[in-house]
């Protein structure tokens, strides 16, 4: 199998429609018929933010040149917008899927991190935007500045596959609050391990509730604490590496969301294209497992 966006499209479609979502007896339902079955619509999805093609339009433009021979059907922009808002909850399953299918997910290792989403800039659009049952006024203490949108928090596996990820309002909840109830209501790992954070994680109060859960929080000293040089950097670093990916790369920093079901759609199919990407690098024993180079063309 060679390294490409075809063979990865191909491999992603027979295991969801096979292992994940099998089609079953359905009801009809009233109207036209839709033209892409959940399986085909999850890898169109991804080859979309694989291609960093960030505009749904522009997308469906581009699509029959350079996916068109695997899928012959594509919907118009419209039918595709509402389709994939539907289909929230099966991006998530396969998403789940896929981070369990790397061979990673039975270290206990996890990497744990949260960073600002932004929405918006103005305050037009704060006013006027869809998004305000989830976003608000926040600190992004990384870069000293304040931002106006949600909070997302990552928990991976070492080499980057996202076990685990929440939106949350950054006022309601903050980042210790959140962390704490992503890992009450998700799994991220088979058993209860230790997990790499950075020292805004830093409390009693939190580190005995994770550690009730059976967690273990390795994190830097604080400056009013002593230097047991001991923390590992280079971890540290990765999950800030994964973040960039998913931004940057992914284009989750371009997301264009007005509304919260679009912000949500939009995290999630970021998020299944990368760990999409890292499963078919390990079917293939990519030397990079988060590489994304042979799928961007």
């Amino acid at each position: 199998m060679t390294k490409n966006l075809d063979a990865l499209l191909t491999a992603l479609y027979v295991h969801l429609d096979d292992h994940v979502l099998p089609a079953g007896p359905q009801r009809p339902k009233p109207g036209r018929p839709r033209l892409l079955t959940d399986a085909e619509l999850v890898c169109v999805a991804v080859a979309q933010v694989l291609l960093r093609c960030d505009d749904e339009r522009r997308w469906l433009r581009l699509a029959p040149g350079r996916i068109g021979h695997l899928f012959p059907r594509l919907p118009c922009q419209s039918e595709y917008n509402r389709h994939l808002r539907a289909l929230t909850p099966v991006l998530l399953k396969a998403t789940v899927w896929l981070a369990r299918a790397v061979p990673t997910w039975q270290e206990n290792l996890r990497l744990m991190d949260g960073t600002p989403l932004r929405c918006g800039a103005s305050r037009a659009t704060v006013n006027r935007s869809g998004l305000g049952e989830i976003a608000g006024y926040g600190m992004d203490r990384s870069h000293h500045a304040f931002y106006w949108g949600a909070k997302l928090m990552l928990i991976t596996t070492a080499e980057g596959a996202v076990c685990a990820f929440s939106l949350a309002h950054p006022k309601e909840l903050d980042e210790r609050k959140q962390a704490l109830h992503l890992l009450h209501v998700q799994r991220c790992a088979p058993e209860p391990g230790p997990i790499v954070c950075d020292k805004g994680f830093a409390g009693a109060g939190i580190e005995a509730a994770i550690t009730r859960l059976g967690h273990v929080l390795i994190r830097p000293p604080r400056t009013d604490e002593p230097d047991t040089r001991a923390f590992p950097g280079w971890l540290r670093q990765r999950i800030e590496a994964i973040i960039w990916t998913l931004k940057n790369q992914l284009g989750l920093e371009r997301h264009n969301a007005r509304t919260t079901e679009g912000l949500w759609t939009r995290v999630c199919q970021r998020i299944c294209a990368l760990n999409a990407a890292i499963w078919h690098n390990w079917l293939i024993d990519a030397p990079v497992k988060r590489s994304l180079t042979a799928y961007d063309h």
